[in-house]
């Protein structure tokens, strides 16, 4: 069902721009159309032929109400996700830099003499969560009617797993919109992983890598929809 999708990348690069003026010609149209109508007495027609006019009713609600909630539910329904933010694993401190008291190789002073004291061993702290690679970008819409902002972070929490977090977005929904991470700077390409559906249109939001997923070398996080082949948004990777 591509053509359905550049049906609807011609609407968002000229129909949608000039929305206004064309929904006053659409009206102006109907009008005319709604004159023309009862001049030539179209109502005439219909009561000649009830049952064909009502069957032909029937079958155009059948497909168009369907087919218009499913396009069209997205653009007037919003959802919100609030997800924590990963947690990146401890990285062990270097042994070149050991936090260990150092000895004396004289033994200690016995607490018992006069004016002997111990010092108390420094107790070694906890290695603290650290990202090992960490790349991020600003979310661009594809074009006036896809806009796309927040940030997209790719962290990698483990050595070799990595999460895509999606901070403060917001994005135009639409049906069947996926996240992928591509190899591409300008969006979607060949090759690019898929993360999953779309949690939400707005919020913070988290996506598993796949674990045989070469994610470092991605260059863009890309919301598509998948069923029409259409980009939404597009963050380049830096």
């Amino acid at each position: 069902m591509e053509w359905i999708g550049d049906l609807e990348r011609a609407f968002a690069a000229a129909i949608y721009p000039n929305r206004y003026l064309l929904a006053i010609v659409g009206v102006g149209a109907l009008v005319a159309l709604v004159l023309v109508a009862r001049r030539r007495r179209w109502d005439l027609t219909v009561r000649r032929h009830p049952r064909g006019a009502i069957a032909a009713a029937a079958v155009s609600l059948a497909i168009g109400i369907p087919l218009a909630w499913y396009l069209g539910s997205p653009l007037f329904i919003s959802t919100t996700v609030d997800e924590p933010a990963p947690i990146a694993a401890a990285v062990p401190p270097s042994p070149a830099f050991s936090t260990r008291p150092v000895t004396s190789a004289q033994p200690a002073p016995s607490p018992s003499k006069p004016g002997a004291t111990i010092r108390p061993s420094t107790p070694t702290p906890a290695p603290t969560p650290v990202a090992l690679i960490e790349r991020s970008g600003s979310f661009r819409g594809a074009d006036d009617f896809h806009f796309g902002k927040g940030t997209a972070r790719l962290i990698e929490t483990s050595p070799g797993s990595f999460t895509v977090r999606l901070e403060d977005f917001a994005v135009r929904n639409g049906p069947d919109l996926y996240v992928y991470l591509s190899p591409s700077a300008d969006g979607y390409a060949k090759g690019a992983i898929e993360l999953g559906r779309l949690k939400a249109d707005r919020g913070n939001q988290n996506y598993a890598v796949p674990p045989n997923a070469d994610a470092a070398e991605s260059a863009s996080v890309v919301i598509w929809c998948r069923q029409f082949s259409v980009q939404f948004a597009t963050a380049r990777l830096r």
